[in-house]
């Protein structure tokens, strides 16, 4: 069992800043029961990986399009959180059955949203590793193990922070994405690599998906 902070829609400033908040006041109260909360993003924002160089970025651009920027408490490389649904979960590490491993708890934390998804029809499984092509900025162009996938796409990709002995993991579920802003952006070609709720399945709703996952 986990408590459930309630869906709300934030500046990328505050989402970070609330999930830095609760991941702080879980250590100072040395919670036991894991924390889940789900949240979006107004305006648009990019999320800078905390260890992720800024120089890709065109501010005059970001302007223009209004999008805002916030560096992440994770690593990782830069998302376009837009009309997506943003999940954070934050746990003492021992609360996990291998909380210890890096890899082994992005599973364990993950297997929550397959198992969610499952109830829906859409069936995920973990992004198999491959090589980081270097050249990319955008993180759902990166496979990693701790990736959600649809049928070979990528639809959820998470990352984590550690801090005393408690683990944030956060990350993006793709409703629908907007592809030319993308590559505006990031300068980079979005190719098939990636998929979002709308495109498996347009008769889902946000809603639907945040009633899923809030329900426990």
């Amino acid at each position: 069992m986990y408590t459930v902070i309630p869906y709300g829609v934030y500046t990328g400033e505050e989402n970070m800043r609330l999930d830095g908040e609760l991941l702080d006041s879980a250590i100072k109260n040395g919670a036991k029961t894991p924390i889940f909360r789900l949240y979006g993003w107004s305006p648009a924002c990019i999320s800078i990986g905390r260890n992720q160089s800024d120089s890709f970025i065109d501010k005059q651009l970001l302007i223009d399009e209004g999008v805002d920027v916030v560096r992440r408490l994770t690593g990782g490389r830069a998302l376009l959180h837009d009309d997506e649904i943003t999940y954070s979960f934050i746990c003492p590490a021992d609360y996990l059955q291998a909380g210890e491993s890096v890899i082994k708890s992005y599973a364990e934390i993950s297997q929550i949203l397959i198992d969610k998804f499952a109830q829906i029809g859409i069936n995920l499984d973990f992004g198999s590793t491959k090589k980081i092509n270097t050249k990319f900025d955008y993180c759902m162009l990166i496979s990693t193990g701790a990736d959600l996938c649809y049928q070979g796409k990528k639809l959820i990709g998470s990352a984590q922070c550690r801090k005393n002995g408690y683990i944030l993991q956060h990350g993006s579920i793709l409703y629908r994405y907007n592809r030319n802003l993308l590559e505006k952006i990031f300068n980079e070609k979005v190719e098939n690599g990636i998929t979002s709720i709308n495109e498996i399945d347009p008769s889902i709703t946000k809603e639907d998906i945040i009633n899923l996952l809030q329900n426990r």
